[in-house]
């Protein structure tokens, strides 16, 4: 029962910890194992001794009953719930068991006791307390348990060291000692040595599986400091663009009013008596500003941060408007962006603002990796299967080179998105319905949104409304 308690099942641990606490099950079961060999087991066989066999034993006896009362004192003291129940009734029990066990040898030696006396009755209560105890467990909530504390740990590790050298002790001292018969001394040194080598191998178990363990806790800090790192880096990017989204927004809007006296003047130019070559200049003026008031619009569209609208939207326009954002930045790199939208595709229902932002975060994931100065296109294509309307995004022609996205990005299955901004996207994507693939080779860089049609997914959409109103698309 006192190597029992060492298991600790009251704490709340992993695997690793309990292989630890069941080495120090094995090695405090072995220590007392021993203690009871050594001092009683050798006058009991070795060298037939009574008097010296009585009083060891009585003495490791009561050693045992003291040890498991204050042990049990202790885990009913640091336990809670269900199982401060459980030390408690076996701290009784055992108390019971300790008293009635003393009296019954009082009474033995005294010649008094008898099979059938007075003196078996608190013997049998407590034993049958005791073998009560785990029937009163079952119905106890023995979920609440504490958690493991290094120190803990540390004391276990200690008294193992401690045991460990008392063999030794124990060994030495039966050597030295000139009263003791040879058969009997020459019988503890090795009952000594034997139990040295059984318990050394259990201390260097477990020190090995302390060591692995640490080596392994050492590793998943210095990723976890490393994820912390690249989380960080993400949210400061993240921070700059939402800071870059409100000054774009606030700069739209003060570009919205010269834009529109230049386009009205441009209209009048038109309809004013000009000849003709001023009139076509007056025209590409006209065409050059509306094409100006496009793009503001949807930066202005971009820069938006409300509340997720769920309805039914066409995704060739939101990819449109994707592509005037683009379209400048990869100008300016010498690449190009190359839409392949189907007509008459399905409408998804999602809300094209959230919509919008997994695009442009789709696309700037290839264009960042668009070789500069050499033309690069990237690909954006849009089809339907069925009540699936799917949206490739790719750096080489899918006509030319058909890629497959057997791959869906799943977090619990190890498959997790490499940066936070298309973590993000997962995230909305799924949230709407729908699925975020990557190709099946993993040299290729490309992405394929899958979203619902809005017929199939209206009525699962308008379940998760409450959750998707939280989304946003801010990485």
């Amino acid at each position: 029962m006192i190597a029992a308690l060492a298991v600790l099942p009251h704490l709340r641990d992993d695997e690793r910890d309990g292989r630890i606490r069941m080495l120090d099950f094995t090695l405090l079961f072995t220590w007392w194992i021993f203690i009871y060999v050594y001092a009683v087991v050798a006058w009991q066989t070795v060298h037939v001794d009574e008097v010296a066999y009585s009083a060891n034993f009585n003495f490791a006896y009561l050693t045992e009953k003291l040890v498991l009362l204050v042990a049990l004192a202790i885990l009913a003291y640091t336990a809670r719930g269900g199982w401060r129940q459980v030390y408690a009734q076996l701290l009784g029990a055992s108390a019971l068991y300790a008293s009635s066990s003393y009296v019954a040898n009082w009474a033995i030696g005294h010649k008094l006791y008898y099979s059938g006396s007075l003196y078996d009755i608190p013997l049998s209560v407590s034993t049958a307390w005791m073998a009560a105890v785990p029937l009163l467990a079952l119905r106890l909530d023995l979920s609440d348990s504490k958690p493991s504390r290094p120190v803990l740990g540390v004391w276990i590790t200690r008294l193992s060291m401690l045991a460990l050298f008392s063999l030794l002790w124990a060994a030495i001292h039966s050597a030295l000692d000139p009263e003791l018969p040879p058969s009997v001394t020459a019988f503890r040194i090795t009952v000594s040595l034997l139990t040295m080598v059984v318990m050394g191998v259990v201390v260097f178990s477990r020190q090995r599986l302390l060591r692995t363990e640490l080596s392994l806790f050492l590793e998943k800090s210095r990723r976890s400091v490393d994820d912390l790192k690249a989380l960080q880096e993400e949210l400061i990017h993240s921070e700059k663009l939402a800071s870059l989204g409100q000054l774009v927004g606030g700069a739209a809007h003060e570009i919205n009013n010269p834009l529109t006296a230049m386009l009205g003047y441009s209209d009048l130019l038109s309809a004013s008596t000009l000849p003709p070559e001023e009139q076509v200049q007056a025209a590409q003026i006209g065409e050059q500003v509306r094409r100006t008031t496009a793009l503001v619009a949807s930066l202005l569209t971009f820069a938006r941060q409300a509340p997720a609208v769920l309805a039914a939207v066409d995704i060739n326009p939101v990819l449109q408007t994707a592509a005037r954002l683009l379209t400048p930045q990869l100008e300016a790199e010498g690449n190009s962006i190359r839409l392949e939208l189907a007509p008459a595709l399905p409408a998804v229902f999602a809300d094209s603002n959230q919509v919008l932002h997994v695009c442009m975060h789709l696309a700037g994931q290839i264009s960042a990796h668009l070789n500069r100065g050499t033309h690069s296109t990237l690909f954006v294509r849009t089809h339907s299967n069925g009540d699936v309307v799917m949206v490739d995004f790719c750096s080489c022609d899918p006509a030319a080179r058909p890629l497959s996205f057997p791959s869906l990005f799943n977090p619990e299955a190890g498959n997790k998105p490499s940066t936070l901004s298309l973590s993000a996207c997962c995230r909305i994507v799924n949230e709407h319905g729908g699925r975020l693939l990557q190709p099946s080779t993993p040299d290729e860089l490309a992405f394929r949104m899958e979203l619902r049609v809005a017929a199939k997914s209206a009525s699962r959409a308008a379940l998760a409304a409450p959750n998707r109103a939280a989304a946003r698309s801010g990485s």
